[in-house]
């Protein structure tokens, strides 16, 4: 995928998936693959924090609290306000907007779906996400109504073995690596 201005394409693709078809697991699957592509770089960090938000989302829609609640935790801990500046979000209210809902949610059985709203603080941004969403038949702002039971439940129509099997050796590696 090539750079729109100084956003990578996947960024611009997730904005458009997470207010457009609210398609969560799309989002992960976005970020994780640019999050990989960018090891090593001072904006890794940011995109491992909007996997994490993304797969929240995903799993507070699902009724999945222990999964939703790990995570946004994990994304509130993890956000670098000045580095989501550099990549077009407003950092400081990013950072306050997890650390509430987290506090609201209070812990695992507290966790409620709602609609999380990124905040864009680049016009350009912005600009490029909405056209790539409206480009793609989406409304911006699609609400939880809206949204198709497929895209609710995709994980559960996608082969991921792949995926499952390198998380998998993953773990066994750092067995055996606490093992020796």
């Amino acid at each position: 995928m090539l750079s729109i201005g100084p956003y990578p394409e996947e960024f611009i693709a997730y904005l458009a998936e997470f207010f457009g078809s609210r398609d969560y697991f799309e989002c992960h699957e976005l970020m994780e693959a640019l999050w990989k592509k960018e090891k090593g770089t001072g904006r890794e960090g940011c995109w491992l924090v909007l996997v994490r938000i993304a797969v929240a989302q995903y799993h507070a829609r699902r009724g999945n609290g222990e999964g939703a609640y790990k995570l946004l935790a994990k994304a509130a801990a993890e956000v670098d306000p000045p580095r989501m500046n550099g990549i077009g979000l407003a950092g400081e209210r990013l950072a306050t907007m997890l650390r509430d809902k987290v506090a609201g949610w209070g812990s695992p059985a507290g966790v409620r779906y709602e609609d999380f709203e990124l905040p864009i603080a680049d016009p350009s941004l912005l600009q490029a996400a909405r056209e790539l969403c409206a480009e793609r038949g989406w409304k911006w702002g699609t609400p939880i109504g809206e949204v198709s039971a497929e895209i609710v439940h995709r994980h559960l129509r996608r082969d991921r073995s792949d995926v499952v099997a390198a998380r998998k050796a993953a773990a066994e590696s750092r067995a055996a690596d606490r093992e020796r």
